[in-house]
């Protein structure tokens, strides 16, 4: 298991977005607050309940993103990973699975599958994406579970994201990225989501 990650909140995180930062791609300065303006079904589901739930989080605002390259930059002013976020499925579609795994951990759907004690998973398709998460490849994240009412898709948690002491993932559209104590995501954000996720140590070599 690979080292822990050094949490960089206090240390290493800018206070400002640098000029080369924002000439790559744009990301506002770090906000606390909810946003204002208007945003998806998605993401007034997901501030809603946290509203409810009283939940500190830090978020900015960006461009939308489509590369690790991007995510890595992102990541640097929350001064936390994006976390990388699958939408799998077995061979007939009887089970799906939303993996939630390190950024920089490939996903190695042999390995994924044994560990989960399921049949060989698969990608699902981006229409079952947008029918069981309300969402669109791009912008799957766990906060996406608040669409899956019915409890049809399983929420996996690689163990080594788990022992982090922060997470950051999207907020169901990848221009929002916000971050949690992870203990706050697994114990108190998700369950009230109807969603309990199942810890699991995903390997990613061969």
């Amino acid at each position: 298991m690979k080292q822990k990650r050094e949490d960089k909140l206090s240390e290493n995180r800018p206070e400002r977005v640098s000029e080369e930062m924002m000439e790559k791609v744009y990301i506002s300065e770090i906000m606390t607050t909810f946003p204002e303006g208007e945003v998806s079904a998605t993401e007034e589901k997901v501030y809603e309940k946290l509203k409810e739930l009283g939940t500190s989080f830090e978020r900015v605002d960006n461009d939308s993103i489509s590369t690790m390259e991007e995510c890595e930059e992102v990541g640097k002013v929350l001064g936390t990973e994006i976390c990388k976020s699958i939408l799998a499925c077995t061979r007939n579609k009887s089970e799906y699975y939303l993996i939630i795994m390190p950024g920089d951990k490939r996903f190695v759907s042999k390995l994924a599958s044994k560990a989960i004690g399921s049949s060989r998973l698969s990608f699902a398709s981006p229409e079952d994406m947008q029918e069981m998460l309300g969402t669109t490849p791009g912008n799957a994240s766990p906060l996406a579970v608040v669409n899956d009412c019915d409890g049809k898709v399983k929420l996996v948690i690689d163990s080594e994201l788990a022992e982090e002491d922060y997470i950051a993932c999207n907020t169901g559209a990848n221009t929002t990225h916000i971050r949690f104590r992870t203990h706050d995501l697994i114990d108190t954000i998700l369950p009230a989501f109807s969603h309990k996720p199942v810890i699991v140590e995903l390997p990613d070599e061969q």
